[in-house]
């Protein structure tokens, strides 16, 4: 029993520094996997959910279960729920999912970004109103920005003698891409870290 038992648990252990040797592989190598076949399509399904890209998450963790032993299926169900959830902008259903996962659940700063992402851009399937609400806001949010820019280098000219309309449009917009960009970089580290902590979750 005692010999079965660390079987059992040397099994587990090199499985799961598999899945980290996997997760490392592009996405060409993951598809001609054919030892962990189901380890790699689940793989393939977590990261194009992360891409929002419903139809092709579901259709890899389709073949992952179906690729899967039976004593596997269930955790890759629960990751194809959790992964779904993400790349459809359900938020609810995303946290529930990835606690049931036996995961840390999203922050409510990232389940309130990933709504917000959902009303901007609708899943695919979505009813023609909720697009044009998500074009209606977004363009608004642009307008907004611009004014926020525009009204900031206006401030700041003041004590200089001010500045023209013109050129302060052009800065508030110059000015609210910088802000944009360093967003964009400190969000993209934030989400490599994001994903190292899901592959060690995963292994």
């Amino acid at each position: 029993m005692a010999q079965k038992a660390r079987q059992v648990k040397l099994s587990q252990k090199s499985a799961a520094n598999e899945m980290q040797a996997l997760e490392q592989r592009s996405d060409e190598e993951l598809e001609r996997e054919t030892k962990y076949k189901s380890a790699a399509l689940s793989i393939l399904g977590a990261r194009a959910a992360e891409r929002y890209d419903a139809t092709a998450a579901r259709d890899y963790f389709r073949r992952a279960i179906a690729a899967s032993r039976p004593q596997e299926r269930m955790q890759v169900r629960r990751m194809a729920d959790a992964s779904l959830a993400l790349a459809e902008r359900r938020p609810d259903d995303l946290k529930a999912a990835v606690e049931r996962l036996g995961q840390e659940a999203p922050s409510n700063r990232q389940l309130l970004l990933l709504r917000l992402t959902g009303i901007l851009s609708p899943p695919p399937g979505s009813s023609a109103w909720l697009k044009v609400r998500g074009i209606v806001i977004g363009i608004l949010l642009v307008v907004g920005l611009l004014a926020i820019g525009f009204g900031i280098v206006m401030l700041v000219a003041l004590p200089f003698g001010g500045v023209a309309v013109g050129p302060a449009i052009v800065g508030g917009a110059l000015l609210v891409a910088v802000v944009l960009g360093i967003l964009v970089l400190f969000g993209r580290r934030r989400q490599g870290k994001a994903r190292a902590a899901a592959a060690a979750n995963r292994g």
